[in-house]
């Protein structure tokens, strides 16, 4: 922690980013720095590689959000003037997308804050603690530390609860810490609306989402009970005609989970030469341990991702050959 409060305190220009595709987490932690940073006086900014999902627009801060894949050259000159990078909710270079290169070329000072394991990116300090639920949770961690106090201001407070809580699944995976309620309860105390954030994060989604929802569970889901397993495949045709948007699909590989008997979910969606693969599971299942070994990805026990460059045709059926690999891991 020393290291990281001299860095900053004799530091202005700071830059915060997270990685591709981005999620609650990587905006909630983002956010919570940059507003943190901001009402210190540092001249801050949180930039993006691409677009985050609709449902996330509302977080405070998000307006002074720079979006590399529309405004690389005002992020490239950003990135170049920065004394301090700090880099949130990702371990590897590569999911900075077209950012990587900017990055890569600064030589400002950089300061990683994760909650992946197998950090694989270079670093002057790394605040990398596996074993957390959430990034979310180690910059609570981090700015409580800096700030020498337990109560955060309500604006940061509300984006690390939305960080929390939406990379724990509302609480139902990697969240059996004792600490993370204790982060939760001294939340509340900041003032945050907790009601209000649950209900910004899954009840304003589109009508076109809700029914590729319907059109999933009901036309385009596969259950292998003999494996536990359930799954969801989605084309890219397909996701056109329901008018996809950045997040429509976010959630999505959790619905599998809630058959009685399925302890691993995956979702399958077709992107420009490649297949975006997301897993979770129940239990001991290891779904990190597939999406490494199999589909050039990691993550946490019960929830992970990755990609497959083949057709969505080819990496169903590779799934499916690959699937009784792991038996030994369902529960008996």
């Amino acid at each position: 922690m020393n290291g990281v409060r001299q860095m900053i305190d004799g530091a202005n220009r700071i830059v915060i980013t997270s990685h591709k595709n981005p999620d609650g987490d990587a905006v909630g932690s983002g956010l919570a720095l940059y507003n943190y940073l901001t009402d210190k006086g540092k001249d801050a900014c949180f930039i993006l590689p691409d677009l985050m999902p609709q449902n996330l627009k509302w977080i405070p801060g998000v307006d002074s959000i720079v979006t590399y894949k529309t405004s690389p050259e005002e992020a490239d000159k950003i990135i170049a003037n920065a004394e301090i990078l700090i880099m949130a909710d990702f371990n590897s270079s590569s999911r900075m997308g077209d950012a990587v290169k900017s990055f890569d070329a600064s030589p400002a000072k950089r300061i990683l804050i994760d909650h992946h394991p197998f950090p694989e990116i270079r670093t002057d300090v790394a605040y990398s603690r596996p074993e957390a639920s959430s990034t979310s949770e180690l910059v609570y961690e981090l700015l409580s530390e800096l700030s020498g106090a337990d109560v955060l201001e309500t604006t940061v407070a509300t984006c690390i609860f939305t960080g929390i809580m939406t990379d724990t699944g509302c609480f139902n995976y990697n969240s059996s810490s004792p600490n993370v309620f204790h982060i939760i309860a001294n939340l509340l105390e900041s003032g945050i609306n907790k009601d209000q954030i649950i209900d910004n994060i899954f009840n304003h989604f589109s009508e076109t989402r809700l029914r590729l929802l319907g059109f999933s569970l009901y036309k385009k889901m596969k259950v292998i009970p003999e494996y536990q397993t359930a799954y969801i495949w989605l084309t890219k045709k397909e996701l056109e005609a329901f008018n996809n948007q950045q997040g429509d699909t976010e959630g999505l590989v959790n619905y599998p989970l809630t058959i009685d008997g399925i302890n691993f979910s995956a979702l399958f969606t077709e992107k420009d030469g490649l297949t975006k693969c997301s897993f979770r599971s129940r239990g001991t299942f290891p779904a990190n341990k597939v999406a490494a070994e199999r589909f050039s990805g990691g993550g946490h026990l019960n929830a992970a991702g990755g990609e497959f460059h083949k057709t969505i045709g080819k990496t169903i059926y590779y799934f499916e050959k690959v699937l009784p690999e792991y038996e030994q891991y369902l529960e008996k």
